[in-house]
């Protein structure tokens, strides 16, 4: 998830003759509705984020993606992105905005798909999932919560793509 830890450079733990973290594929979620972007204080954390999680065993990481924003806002989602080609042959999965490579803890790093979304036609703004302080936020109230640097650049980069201002 964004923020969650500083990025780390595989070649720099490679020089050091340092052991290999342990990594877990995880998703992060930038959902853009009325200009506005769906953001939760992490309760561990302590950090405001946008809906995700991990990707779980035998789950394709665009399904995580969509599941992870239900269970913790209550909203279907449709990703935004073109798959990278049209033709027949293998399924073409959501492409994720960015990919970024995240240290959780000593050892531990995510390897974090992060996607952009949509609320499904018809949404009417309720936000009924288990994160209690999941809400709709605006650039103006998005950087008033204190956002990380990583975080901000992707809200702004979420609201400027999918219509919402661009600062």
């Amino acid at each position: 998830m964004p923020g969650a830890g500083r990025p780390v450079s595989p070649p720099a733990a490679a020089a050091t003759g340092a052991a290999r973290p342990t990594r877990d594929l995880a998703v992060s979620v930038f959902v853009v509705w009325r200009d506005r972007v769906l953001l939760h204080r992490h309760g561990k954390l302590g950090i405001w984020l946008p809906p995700g999680g991990h990707v779980e065993p035998g789950e394709l990481p665009d399904e995580a993606a969509v599941r992870e924003v239900r269970e913790e806002a209550g909203v279907g989602v449709e990703l935004v992105g073109e798959p990278p080609i049209h033709a027949p042959g293998p399924r073409q999965l959501a492409r994720p905005r960015g990919v970024q490579l995240e240290r959780i803890a000593q050892g531990h790093e995510h390897i974090d798909l992060v996607y952009l979304a949509r609320p499904l036609q018809g949404y009417a703004g309720a936000v009924t999932g288990e994160e209690a302080s999941m809400g709709w936020h605006g650039l103006a109230s998005a950087t008033a919560l204190g956002l990380t640097p990583e975080v901000d650049a992707w809200v702004r980069l979420a609201l400027a793509e999918l219509g919402g201002p661009a600062s």
